[in-house]
């Protein structure tokens, strides 16, 4: 596993902020000389740290869509249960986030459809394919006054 230092960190924080930025311009924000800077953000590549590039949609401009946050909780809480529940979610497209966690119930879903027939029709189709779910609360959001697509990397990692 490659261990990483405080220009690593900085790489990977300007790499998630503009995936599209030269590697003149990244080596320029991580003060190295292009050579080494693209062999090490290579090197992240090949440990597995860059998973990919992406563009950011503006899903407003594409036409109407809805953001449901569904708190799950599951019949049963056997591994075999959480596995089965999780295979049948990784096909459904619209679920977008799904996260295990603790508390009151089991998981945390994040769902973007494009309205709330969908969402319905989806979570009825989900409840019939009888994958455990025992009971579920759907939170609709209503507006995302803003929403961080970078994470704080250099304060986390408190390089």
């Amino acid at each position: 596993m490659l261990k990483l230092d405080r220009i690593d960190i900085r790489i990977l924080h300007e790499l998630q902020r503009n995936g599209r930025i030269t590697n003149v311009e990244l080596a320029e924000l991580v003060h190295l000389s292009p050579s080494p800077c693209l062999m090490r953000v290579k090197k992240l590549q090949q440990a597995g740290y860059i998973t990919g590039y992406s563009a950011q949609i503006d899903l407003a401009k594409l036409g109407p869509t809805l953001t449901v946050f569904t708190e799950i909780t599951l019949k049963n809480h056997r591994q075999i249960d959480f596995a089965r529940f999780q295979e049948a979610l990784m096909k459904v497209e619209e679920c977008i986030e799904c996260h295990l966690i603790s508390g009151g119930y089991d998981y945390l879903l994040k769902f973007v459809t494009g309205g709330i027939t969908d969402y319905q029709a989806i979570m009825e189709g989900l409840i019939d394919r009888e994958i455990g779910i025992d009971k579920y609360f759907s939170f609709v959001v209503m507006k995302s006054p803003f929403v961080k697509n970078h994470l704080p990397l250099k304060n986390i990692f408190k390089m």
